[in-house]
């Protein structure tokens, strides 16, 4: 199979997405793709930031250690598997405005076929997490990719909770996941490297 590239990008206020991701890392490793991690700029004021201790914390602690996305990251990505929290049923505001730049990539036909898959998390068991990433995946029909869904393609996705759309925790104040999460993740991420595969070697590069 052919070797492909991975963006794993998230973006995440107190941590639980950016573990999510750091477990997509693993997951795409373990196929043996390259993979880059990689954060959404944060758009929020510093008040608002400040005024949340964890958020602080968090943004903090990450925002010299991971490096933010950029175009030439989408363009490299044979794979994309975003994470990020959801917002009243959607994504996070900081997400959308990352999004609504890739206009130039898009007319250019530079992310057809990318293969993308996406996770999620929200304070209580339903806040909105299928929503959010069913919201996602529409931005990425417009893009011409392909959507790495997990199903119901393994075990690991009901002891994760069951979402088919893509892996979805709910959110502790400590931002820790439980293993269960960690394992569909990183299963998630292994698909979606594996399909990205099929379709780079089918396209015969």
């Amino acid at each position: 199979m052919s070797k492909v590239n991975v963006a794993v990008i998230y973006y995440s206020m107190t941590g639980t997405n950016y573990r999510l991701a750091q477990a997509a890392v693993e997951g795409a490793k373990e196929f043996g793709a390259e993979v880059k991690l990689l954060r959404v700029p944060e758009t929020a004021p510093p008040e608002a930031i400040a005024s949340n201790p964890a958020w602080k914390a968090h943004y903090e602690s990450t925002k010299d250690a991971v490096g933010e996305v950029t175009h030439e990251d989408l363009e490299w990505a044979d794979a994309i598997v975003f994470s990020m929290p959801t917002r009243f049923g959607g994504m996070p505001g900081q997400v959308k405005q990352f999004l609504d730049t890739t206009g130039g990539l898009w007319f250019q036909g530079k992310l057809v076929n990318k293969v993308v898959s996406a996770m999620t998390s929200a304070q209580n068991a339903h806040g909105g997490q299928e929503a959010t990433l069913l919201s996602l995946y529409t931005t990425f029909y417009h893009w011409g990719a392909i959507i790495a869904a997990p199903g119901y393609t393994d075990p690991v996705t009901f002891a994760a909770g069951g979402n088919p759309y893509g892996t979805s925790v709910t959110s502790k104040e400590s931002g820790e996941i439980d293993n269960e999460a960690v394992q569909a993740a990183k299963y998630q991420a292994r698909r979606t490297a594996q399909i990205a595969s099929f379709i780079k070697a089918g396209q015969g590069r």
